[in-house]
């Protein structure tokens, strides 16, 4: 981040709409959400988009929450602060990967370097918010915080049939596929004739 220069042209105007995106109200319930998840030794960030990124850039905060979602079983053993650029990157790609493994699809997913460079905060927030769903959709009793803060995600209803209600329903000409209920093929003509042209006209 330090080497890196300001955007200018469509890139900054790329960067522009993107920053746009971040919702600072939304950023202050996932913070009150990872600090009653993982208690008060994650600290507290400073309130701005700035403070928001910093204190999640190493990884050690993401990889405190997604184990405080896991029962005696933390899928990630060893959290170590770095102030090394890979080996903060390396731990927000664990949080990633442990993150997909509990059941977040790969489009809610933000990229290490939206994080780690500020890139799309807005997606780092989008993958915070998927995250919380998942946990109270879950409803295992490692959620802790309020359950209103996120939406339960719909859940698959599985139905099952006996073979002769699938037998019967193979039997059924659905609506969507039409009717030939009035149809004939009176008037037609045989395939392959030319068509007659009369000429009423003396």
């Amino acid at each position: 981040m330090a080497n890196k220069g300001p955007s200018y042209g469509l890139s900054r105007e790329v960067q522009s709409k993107i920053d746009k995106k971040y919702d600072p109200e939304l950023e202050q319930r996932l913070v009150e959400w990872i600090m009653a998840q993982c208690g008060p030794g994650v600290g507290q960030p400073a309130p701005d988009r700035t403070g928001f990124q910093n204190w999640l850039k190493d990884g050690c905060v993401l990889c405190e929450l997604i184990n405080s979602l896991h029962g005696a079983s933390k899928p990630i053993r060893s959290i170590k602060t770095s102030g090394m650029a890979f080996k903060q990157m390396e731990q927000i790609a664990i949080f990633l990967k442990a993150a997909e493994t509990y059941g977040i699809t790969k489009t809610d997913m933000f990229q290490t370097v939206d994080l780690f460079e500020g890139k799309d905060l807005a997606a780092v927030q989008r993958t915070l918010m998927a995250l919380g769903s998942l946990a109270v959709t879950k409803d295992d009793g490692n959620y802790k915080g309020d359950p209103s803060w996120f939406h339960k995600k719909a859940q698959e209803n599985r139905r099952e049939f006996t073979d002769e209600q699938l037998s019967e329903g193979r039997s059924i000409i659905g609506l969507q596929m039409g009717t030939n209920k009035g149809a004939s093929q009176a008037g037609m003509t045989s395939y392959g004739l030319g068509r007659q042209i009369i000429n009423n006209n003396p």
